[in-house]
């Protein structure tokens, strides 16, 4: 009986498909308001029931240098072998290459090349890179779709993978690491006694206002929770806020409406209203040409 049992399981799944193997995580900035995202699913599963796919965000982040932070935030949270679709991809449709991509971690993102992944790849490294061949990963029947990559080719070829239908090596022809696109992305630094950095993205529910300081750096300032921090924002060359606000741990430490600086929860530096919405509050946006730093108060 027992041995009837588990050749009944193989035969499942041998007819079945391949059983899933790796979560698939999506990621576009399509909406949910279509069924844009549903097609895709829809896609995922027809290559493997057994998919386990979750949805990391489907907002506009605002671009792709945003789109590319909203993934540097989530992924490293992912078990090793988490297989991400990211589509972000204005250009879709055009020459610029559809791309696998293997890092140091052993995570694996499908993207269009276009630097999407430029912090996944600082921060992770990359162990291989391929270009994705449509001529295996292509829905079949798509071949006249050209606006619609992510449910035609992204979600078919990252199903595949996740589902172990093919293996990272049977995706593509290997490409040269520099192969990879990268946005202009400046880091933190600390100049004398003040810190400064980019603003890349907002808490987008919140208004709270996001930096790529790291904790580190901005402890090297010697700073003791209460005490109080001149803050700038400049958009480009324009001075957009100039505040004090007090360094704490959490947004009840301080009284409503009223501003505090505190780490946020990728440990970096963060500034925000108690109750309220700093960004809206101050005109604040986000991108490479906002900048931020922080300094003792006189």
């Amino acid at each position: 009986m027992f041995r009837s049992i588990v050749v009944a399981l193989a035969l499942g799944l041998s007819c079945g498909g391949a059983a899933a193997r790796s979560p698939l995580v999506l990621f576009t900035d399509f909406g949910t308001a279509d069924g844009a995202v549903a097609a895709m699913k829809g896609v995922a599963y027809s290559i493997s029931q057994d998919l386990l796919i979750a949805d990391l965000s489907h907002e506009d982040p605002g671009g792709i240098f945003a789109g590319g932070f909203r993934l540097y935030q989530a992924e490293q949270f992912w078990p090793k072998g988490s297989v991400f679709v990211a589509v972000v991809d204005p250009g879709v449709g055009t020459g610029r290459l559809a791309i696998a991509l293997e890092t140091l971690s052993g995570r694996f993102f499908l993207a269009p090349n276009n630097g999407l992944l430029t912090l996944v790849a600082q921060r992770e490294g990359v162990k291989e890179l391929r270009e994705i061949d449509e001529s295996v990963n292509r829905r079949p029947g798509s071949e006249q779709s050209h606006t619609f990559h992510g449910r035609d080719i992204f979600a078919y070829a990252g199903a595949r993978l996740a589902s172990g239908a093919q293996s990272f090596e049977q995706i593509g022809r290997k490409l040269p690491p520099e192969a990879l696109i990268a946005l202009p992305y400046r880091a933190a630094e600390r100049k004398g006694d003040l810190v400064n950095g980019v603003i890349p993205v907002l808490d987008a529910h919140f208004g709270n206002v996001w930096t790529n300081i790291p904790q580190s750096m901005f402890e090297e300032l010697k700073v003791a929770l209460g005490d109080d921090l001149r803050v700038r924002i400049h958009h480009g060359d324009r001075l957009v806020v100039d505040l004090v606000a007090p360094y704490q741990r959490t947004f009840g430490d301080v009284q409503p409406g009223t501003p505090l600086v505190y780490v946020d929860s990728l440990f970096d530096m963060a500034v925000a209203l108690n109750l309220a919405n700093f960004a809206e509050r101050y005109g604040v946006g986000f991108g490479p040409d906002w900048t931020i730093d922080f300094s003792r108060a006189p």
